[in-house]
């Protein structure tokens, strides 16, 4: 799940591993456009959805992916300085 309120999550830098976790996971004519890190976790933006993977547990064994395709996001929020 998609943590909002974890600031450390938006803090994120251009990191390819994640494209290569979420390899299995793309769907037919689905592809990377850019992936990005943060301390642990990650997100994935396709050409078709947004992919954020949190990873889990001590040892990072565990991951949890969520998906959200981009004709489901129906509001969205600025705020500049």
């Amino acid at each position: 799940m998609i943590d909002f309120n974890n600031k450390g999550f938006f803090k994120l830098k251009q990191n390819d591993e994640y494209a290569a976790r979420v390899s299995d996971l793309l769907i037919d004519g689905e592809h990377v456009i850019d992936a990005y890190k943060s301390m642990r976790d990650g997100v994935v933006f396709t050409n078709k959805r947004i992919i954020a993977v949190n990873v889990q547990g001590l040892t990072g064994s565990k991951k949890d992916f969520t998906s959200l395709p981009y004709k489901n996001i129906v509001a969205y929020s600025v705020e500049t300085s």
